[in-house]
């Protein structure tokens, strides 16, 4: 029972290492976020929007949906100056022929001080997220940490596959 416990285990270890260098080798090379089927994760660096998610969690949006459909109470990541913030939609109206969207962070007091145009909307959260995950990726993405996605697994199946074959037997000659 104890063998299938640790095989079971280092079966997941394993796709779950497998899945980490995805995502950060993918990043790495794209030099953004990777996406998967319309999904982005991204990393949530402040507390505004707690305890919907937490500060150094990763949340997944839906980068598909159309821009203009939004409605008051959706979770919206969007780009302002430059950054991304995710925050709750307040109210929606229409400026110069353009829908706008009021936000606001629900941890936050008040209101945001700016609408949001619906083109420079990223995507909406799903609702999905990973706490104090967003801590790893981040030092995952330093050169130290992505050197160390690529050793630590190398070294784990090194020591792993030692263990597992059985050493040469040896005949003693009795004289």
């Amino acid at each position: 029972m104890g063998k299938l416990i640790m095989t079971t285990f280092s079966n997941l270890l394993f796709v779950l290492l497998c899945i980490f260098l995805f995502i950060v080798v993918s990043s790495r090379l794209s030099g953004s976020e990777p996406a998967l089927f319309g999904y982005q994760m991204k990393t949530v660096l402040s507390g505004s929007m707690e305890p919907t998610f937490k500060t150094g969690s990763v949340i997944t949006i839906n980068t598909q949906k159309d821009a203009d459909s939004y409605q008051t109470g959706d979770i919206i990541t969007f780009k302002i100056d430059n950054y991304l913030v995710t925050h709750r939609i307040e109210e929606v109206s229409t400026q110069n022929g353009t829908t706008v969207y009021k936000t606001k962070g629900d941890n936050n007091n008040g209101a945001d001080l700016w609408t949001v145009p619906a083109f420079d909307i990223v995507g909406e959260y799903t609702g999905f997220s990973i706490p104090y995950l967003g801590y790893l990726l981040s030092a995952a993405q330093s050169k130290e940490g992505t050197a160390l996605i690529m050793i630590i697994p190398g070294l784990y199946f090194l020591v792993t596959s030692f263990r597992s074959t059985p050493l040469p037997q040896t005949k003693e000659v009795l004289n």
